[in-house]
């Protein structure tokens, strides 16, 4: 009977939780190991009882009826306080309904839980609800620690980004700064080698005390002719005068420019007409000498005839005097075969007429003459000179030794 109970609770399914299932298994362990060592014990007490028992006679029988009727009626009266035990032949019936009664009411406490499980168990809830809401303050703690480090990220962010576009402003300021700097750079350096409008017209005088004049001609080569703007260098040699390289094309605007000062030499660099067709008047004005390399002679008379010769026939290597000025002569054939350049130390300049321009070996009617030699007298001669020093062509902008020797490599590819 109980087993068959038992299986059919299990198969109406169990309410408890797991520890109350466990439970229950083990309280009815228990109980079926009970009621199997009451009944040994009743068997074997029912069997010696039973041996023990004298024979009785039918006549004793009938006497005994009515004591037995009496003493089932005692036996009755007694179950309800006597101990089982004490009836052999009802004991293992009586135990056992008593222990099924016994396992139904544990399995129905087990079902519902014992007081003291509820208890506890409302306990633990209650423990568990007051854990929850620690872990819920906790987490809300937490949440706020993390909103404030989230919060206080977030203003390290911003003060990072706001660091960041101070210092990208910064940058940008300093970027700006720099580009402005380099376009002041540049600016001066375009005011520095801008070259002057190739124009007649006279330019002033700077702080070296070199003034340019712009005369327009024709330059005639070998029966052609080319219309051409030249410049002539007016250099003052102390406080009363001057001298003049390369007058041409226009004496009355280089006198005009001129003005009261003397004229103390006129140096020619050749003898194309661009650089000494003034020559004559301009030294007439103050009878000055005017110089040219002996190889130029004959180019000369093609201009000037051969009554008026040049006073001073010079050869490179030489050098020229001149009120406080020393003159250095420096060879540089190429353009012709006499062609030179003066050489001012003191002022830092050299005059190179055709043979050295802006960025280029010169050229005469816009070809070379002798393009190996004037590479070979150029590179020999005139870069060989102070890097700073000023390199005042017969046109186009000035230049300096620094900046044409960084072309003479591709020249040189060129040749």
């Amino acid at each position: 009977m109980f087993w068959n109970r038992k299986g059919k609770k299990k198969d109406g399914g169990e309410t408890g939780g797991s520890g109350a299932a466990s439970s229950t298994v083990t309280t009815e362990s228990a109980a079926d190991e009970e009621p199997e060592a009451a009944r040994g014990a009743d068997d074997e007490g029912a069997e010696k009882a039973e041996k023990k028992a004298p024979a009785v006679s039918p006549a004793d029988s009938a006497d005994t009826t009515a004591d037995d009727d009496a003493a089932e009626q005692k036996a009755d009266t007694a179950d309800e306080d006597t101990p089982e035990k004490e009836k052999p032949g009802e004991a293992e019936s009586a135990k056992d309904e008593a222990e099924a009664e016994k396992a139904d009411k544990d399995e129905s406490e087990a079902d519902k839980g014992e007081p003291g499980d509820d208890t506890a168990a409302e306990g633990k809830a209650d423990a568990d609800s007051k854990a929850g809401e620690g872990d819920a303050d906790d987490g809300a703690t937490d949440d706020a620690d993390t909103g404030e480090a989230a919060s206080a990220g977030d203003n390290d962010d911003a003060d990072d980004n706001k660091s960041d576009d101070k210092a990208d402003e910064a940058a940008s300021a300093d970027t700006d700064d720099d580009a402005s700097d380099d376009d002041a750079e540049e600016d001066a350096d375009e005011e520095t080698a801008a070259p002057e409008p190739d124009v007649p017209g006279v330019g002033k005088v700077d702080d070296e005390g070199v003034q340019r004049v712009r005369t327009a001609g024709v330059l005639t080569v070998d029966g052609e002719e080319f219309d051409v703007v030249t410049s002539t260098w007016i250099v003052d040699a102390d406080k009363e005068g001057v001298i003049v390289i390369d007058p041409a094309n226009d004496a009355e605007a280089i006198l005009e420019a001129i003005g009261d000062r003397e004229v103390y030499l006129v140096a020619c660099t050749n003898a194309y007409n661009t650089h000494i067709s003034a020559a004559i008047e301009v030294a007439e004005r103050d009878e000055a000498p005017i110089a040219l390399h002996r190889r130029e002679l004959r180019a000369w008379r093609r201009v000037h005839g051969a009554e008026h010769r040049p006073d001073l026939e010079i050869e490179g290597g030489g050098s020229l005097s001149a009120g406080d000025l020393e003159i250095d002569i420096l060879p540089i054939p190429g353009t012709s075969a006499g062609s030179v350049a003066y050489y001012i130390p003191e002022r830092g300049v050299v005059f190179t007429g055709d043979s050295l321009r802006a960025g280029e070996l010169g050229t005469v009617g816009g070809a070379y003459i002798d393009y190996t030699r004037q590479l070979h007298s150029i590179g020999e001669v005139v870069l060989s000179l102070q890097p700073e020093t000023r390199v005042l062509p017969d046109s186009g902008p000035e230049t300096t030794v620094e900046a044409e020797s960084k072309n003479f490599d591709s020249w040189v590819a060129a040749d």
